[in-house]
């Protein structure tokens, strides 16, 4: 009998971005902390960011919240694309979103733009 939810094997067809800042931490790795917290409003292919926040424990989802035209861009892209996370890692923050597969990999001139905002804002902390 066959196993009708098979494993897979091999690799799998996902991707991700990652933007590294090469920035060190050290004992606060908190500060560099911070998810996008999305409003919507509507529903299934409707559905449209009316607002954008920044959850995290630090100083930088606080910076990033006070960023309006930050927040507009954000606001303007996909559901998937304005879903960020920024976490620290060994000397450096990665920013990053969701997982993409092979036909809709890719990073727009506008999803460039605000990642690199971020980025500044990862520095001047």
């Amino acid at each position: 009998m066959q196993d009708p939810n098979p494993m897979p094997w091999g690799a799998l067809d996902r991707f991700q971005a990652h933007f590294i800042v090469r920035k060190d931490v050290g004992n606060s790795v908190g500060n560099y902390v911070a998810k996008t917290k999305l409003t919507t409003k509507g529903h299934f292919g409707s559905k449209r960011i009316v607002k954008v926040e920044w959850d995290g424990p630090g100083s930088l989802a606080t910076k990033l919240n006070g960023d309006l035209e930050l927040n507009e861009l954000i606001a303007k892209q996909s559901l998937k694309d304005a879903t960020i996370y920024v976490e620290p890692t060994d000397g450096a923050v990665r920013i990053r979103s969701k997982w993409d597969n092979h036909i809709s990999f890719g990073i727009s001139k506008e999803l460039f733009e605000i990642y690199d905002k971020i980025a500044g804002h990862i520095k001047s902390i």
